[in-house]
């Protein structure tokens, strides 16, 4: 039902009861959670590549149930260690690889394969068993992301990345020094968006704006990690040379 075009059911009830039947702990076995988690990892895969057509609906639905999964997982481990660094590799290819990216449709409604993928990204990167390789490709995963979409994304999708990139970032096993770098580099993709200035140019310049401003609030939200504050003071540093 996850790739139902039906926004009642898709998403309303299969997604919503899905989830539910997810997170607490007493409803489903650990076969079961497994065998769903297997199910929709695969479905990543089906029609990728495909934009303007239905398939993206199972896809983006499966990442936004592996989220669930993988929220779960940080209550009571049952993934095991390869699943979980299947799974980290497999969702940061599904965000570089989606084409589909559209937010709300006014038929599908809800399709959002962007933040349902960043909401997966973000509570892996939770998860102790993250490495730091893999951390690092979460973040070269988002920069791919905002670099090839060729529209400004107007449904938040910016904001549940930068949801993501604060759970990377957080993590007490983060490499600090890679940060300034991971900046400055999105800094510069848009060197020449004013001396070669096209529409997907300007699109990137926009995400990139939207993206970084959410970054600093989450930042500010995120009271009880006091370490952000010198990250903070870098993604606005990067601002303060925008136009």
């Amino acid at each position: 039902m996850v790739a139902l075009p039906d926004p009642e059911l898709r998403d309303e009830l299969s997604y919503s009861i899905l989830a539910t039947w997810v997170y607490r702990g007493n409803v489903l076995s650990t076969p079961t959670l497994l065998s769903l988690t297997d199910a929709w990892r695969a479905n990543l895969k089906l029609g990728l590549g495909e934009a303007g057509t239905d398939s993206v609906l199972r896809r983006s639905f499966s990442a936004l149930l592996l989220s669930e999964i993988a929220a779960r997982d940080l209550k009571a481990p049952f993934l095991g260690v390869d699943r979980y660094h299947s799974l980290v590799s497999e969702a940061t290819s599904y965000l570089v690889n989606e084409r589909d990216l559209r937010g709300y449709d006014p038929q599908l409604h809800w399709i959002h394969a962007t933040a349902h993928t960043a909401d997966l990204l973000a509570a892996l990167a939770q998860n102790p068993q993250l490495t730091k390789k893999e951390a690092a490709s979460i973040l070269q995963a988002i920069d791919t992301r905002l670099y090839t979409a060729k529209d400004v994304y107007t449904q938040g999708e910016q904001d549940r990345l930068a949801a993501a990139v604060i759970a990377v970032i957080r993590r007490n096993d983060f490499d600090a020094a890679t940060f300034a770098p991971w900046l400055a580099h999105i800094q510069d993709e848009d060197h020449d968006v004013w001396t070669a200035t096209t529409p997907e140019a300007l699109a990137r310049f926009q995400n990139h704006n939207y993206f970084l401003q959410a970054l600093t609030v989450r930042t500010l939200q995120a009271k009880e990690a006091p370490q952000l504050a010198n990250f903070r003071d870098q993604v606005l540093a990067i601002l303060g040379k925008r136009q």
